[in-house]
């Protein structure tokens, strides 16, 4: 069975309906540093668990949302609108 993914919009689509853009993590400020920005940008951790990314519904309501899953076993714990909710760290 294909993985699904619970849109807030459309309901639970087929994972091959959405797109990964990359973790979900707080920007930092606008004045922060180079240093701050280059590892904002460049150096991210790859953690084996739970974590937040964002996930564009591509072929659905084409809207963007933060992904709860599981890195090691890909289990989806929820989704919500990215508009609604601030990245978590």
């Amino acid at each position: 069975m294909a993985s699904l993914i619970p849109c807030p919009h459309c309901g639970p689509r087929p994972r091959e309906e959405f797109t990964v853009k990359g973790a979900a993590l707080t920007r930092p400020a606008p004045e922060a540093g180079p240093e701050v920005w280059f590892d904002y940008v460049y150096l991210r951790d790859n953690p084996r668990g739970a974590y937040a990314e964002y996930w564009h519904h591509t072929s659905g309501c084409r809207r963007w949302l933060v992904v709860h899953r599981d890195t090691a076993s890909h289990e989806v714990e929820s989704a919500r609108d990215a508009a609604m909710v601030e990245a978590a760290p």
